[in-house]
Formats: structure tokens, C-alpha cells, sequence
């Protein structure tokens, strides 16, 4: 169940940044309830998170999902181009995450 909420956690804060990213430096209004809805979420849900994992844990898992997601999201919705140097990047911090996760485990 944590890690279900975790991929929650980390899919409503993908959901804020690509809303911040529509609200074009908070020009446009309706984008930035997005924003904080998206970003309320996943703070809460990371809170019931740590009750059951550690913080390091959680916020590595957390913060290194988000980036991969957030730059999938980029390439396929925003049209950010993709090269070998970004793959191997998003594929870098998925193995860390894996890592981090498998010591603490063991």
C-alpha cells in the first residue's frame, strides 16, 4: 500500500510542475489551482508515507521518480527532444533509486 501512495505522491507532484509550467510564470490563473491541488496531494501523501519508511528513503524515491517522470512528461507533452545523454541520465537515477531501496532491505 506505501508503494502505492508513493507513485501517487510522485504522479500529483508531476501533475503541479507540468500545471506551473502552464500557468507561464503564473500569468494565467486557472493553471496555478492545478498547482497547488497537485502539490497538496503529494505532501500529504508523503507524510503517510514516513510514517512507514524512512526519510531518506522516501525523499530519494520520491524526488528521483519525480525527475524521471517529469522528464518523461516533458519529452512526450512538451516536445523536449530526447537523446542517448537523457536516457542514460533518467535510466542513472532509476538504478540509484533501485539501489537505495535494495540497502535498505537488506
Amino acid at each position: 500500500m506505501v508503494y502505492l501512495l508513493l507513485a501517487v505522491s510522485v504522479v500529483t507532484e508531476v501533475f503541479g510542475d507540468s500545471m506551473m509550467k502552464l500557468s507561464e510564470g503564473f500569468k494565467r490563473r486557472k493553471p496555478i489551482i492545478g498547482i497547488a491541488v497537485g502539490y497538496a496531494i503529494s505532501f500529504y501523501l508523503m507524510s503517510r508515507i514516513l510514517l512507514e519508511f524512512p526519510l531518506g528513503l522516501t525523499y530519494a524515491m520520491w524526488t528521483g521518480l519525480g525527475i524521471a517522470l517529469t522528464a518523461v512528461v516533458g519529452i512526450v507533452f512538451w516536445h523536449e527532444g530526447c537523446n542517448l545523454k537523457k536516457v542514460l541520465g533518467l535510466l542513472s537515477i532509476i538504478a540509484g533509486v533501485v539501489l537505495l531501496e535494495l540497502g535498505v532491505a537488506l
